[in-house]
């Protein structure tokens, strides 16, 4: 892009990560202080909030993002042919002076979502103390027009995510999810992994606490002081939130999700799932289908 030019976000994406190559760009919410951008930046916003970004806060918004990637003149005139640059690039000016690499999540399920709710609005990781190979790489890559090159962009831009969230919860302003910091515990951490990896499994406290190697007692005090429930508990939380992102796939039979999260039948992943959703997996099933 080249100034002036603001363009309005509201495509109502839940996870969106922009890159700063080259030249500056303010990211404007609705409510609170403008941030500048600088080259080397990576922002990452959490949706579904609408903001803006900007070559200046002042400057009229010029072009709206809508959901789908429609983007359209704040009249509603189609700009998607008018500024397409190119494979994958689109601006005002095929040399622009600012050139931003935006990858846009637009997944729904609750396993990702546990992590977004853990992120502020804004993430911005300061050029000088993020430093990536993969933004090279994704840069040399976005504009390439070949064979199975969606999924190599996908797998870069997921890598580039991780790298990026790392490096943010790392810091102490993060304030990381309890869970999120338990996973370094050489006891908490391995039993969380446990978990994650192997929900179908007949987990007790015992066979737990002897697959971390540790007494019962410790592993179950352990695991409370740092995750902040005790592990079965939160096992429950895991299983329930595999199986309503399960539930997404309409030819996957609620028997089936059932045993893929530890349940064995259906009768008792809907008592579970009645008893902390607060609804049954078919409820869960048609409001998905409804959205």
């Amino acid at each position: 892009m080249d100034p002036p030019w603001s363009i309005r976000i509201q495509d109502e994406a839940p996870l969106t990560l922009v890159t700063m190559m080259s030249g500056e760009a303010w990211h404007v919410p609705d409510a609170g202080d403008p941030r500048r951008l600088r080259p080397g930046d990576i922002a990452i916003m959490r949706g579904p909030d609408p903001y803006t970004f900007a070559a200046d806060p002042a400057t009229p918004i010029q072009v709206i993002i809508h959901p789908g990637q429609r983007c359209a003149t704040p009249a509603g005139a189609d700009l998607g042919q008018e500024m397409s640059l190119g494979v994958r690039t689109w601006g005002n000016s095929p040399h622009g002076a600012t050139t931003m690499l935006i990858g846009t999540y637009q997944m729904r399920g609750e396993i990702g979502q546990r992590l977004i709710a853990a992120l502020p609005p804004l993430v911005v990781l300061a050029g000088g103390s993020f430093d990536s190979p993969l933004v090279a790489l994704l840069g040399e890559e976005i504009g390439k027009d070949e064979p199975g090159q969606e999924v190599v962009l996908d797998r870069l831009l997921d890598l580039l995510l991780v790298a990026a969230l790392r490096a943010w919860f790392a810091r102490p302003e993060a304030d990381a999810p309890a869970w999120y910091r338990a996973r370094t515990d050489p006891v908490t951490g391995r039993a969380l992994r446990l978990l994650h990896h192997h929900p179908d499994h007949p987990w007790t406290v015992a066979t737990l606490a002897a697959a971390t190697g540790v007494s019962r007692a410790a592993l179950a005090r352990r695991f409370a002081d740092q995750v902040g429930e005790p592990p079965m508990t939160y096992l429950t939380g895991w299983r329930l939130t595999l199986a309503a992102d399960l539930l997404r796939d309409p030819d996957t039979t609620i028997a089936t999700v059932a045993r893929q999260v530890g349940y064995g039948s259906p009768f008792a992943l809907s008592t579970a799932f009645k008893r902390v959703r607060g609804s049954s997996p078919q409820q869960q099933r048609r409001g998905l289908t409804a959205r």
